[in-house]
């Protein structure tokens, strides 16, 4: 098993180790709603790293927004889940294997709309993104 890296952030590093210590129970919010926590293996050292991003559900399956903020560039996990597309995705106690995806056209739109109603942000960190078009990738489970 690859080793863990926890995050160079503080804020970040002990709201994972919050989050897993008691399944979700505490550290399992941002703002009031409910996070889940996103390991990915690190894209360039093989390392598994895990981030805390806002929980949307959408059939089955799980929507992350690769917004960081409205920057200018993507998060490093967004860059971890694409050249490792099958991620573990924890919700409270239960962990999940999955595979993601990016999302586009109609489909990213409709994602959009949910995301948008969990985090009423998202439409402005579009805006300060620009011209960087803010990726959407949904995690499905593997057949």
């Amino acid at each position: 098993m690859p080793e863990y890296a926890p995050s160079p952030f503080d804020s970040i590093r002990d709201q994972v180790a919050l989050y897993e210590a008691t399944d979700g129970e505490q550290g399992g919010t941002l703002e009031g709603r409910p996070v889940v926590i996103l390991s990915t293996l690190g894209a360039k050292t093989g390392r598994v790293r895990k981030t805390p991003l806002l929980k949307i559900e959408h059939n089955g399956s799980y929507a992350v927004v690769a917004s960081y903020g409205g920057a200018p560039v993507h998060p490093a996990w967004y860059h971890n889940v694409i050249a490792h597309p099958d991620v573990d995705l924890r919700d409270g106690a239960t962990i999940k294997r999955l595979r993601a995806r990016e999302v586009s056209g109609a489909e990213k739109d409709d994602l959009w709309r949910i995301a948008d109603a969990i985090w009423p942000d998202f439409p402005a960190y579009r805006a300060a993104a620009a011209p960087r078009e803010i990726s959407v990738l949904l995690l499905e489970p593997i057949p």
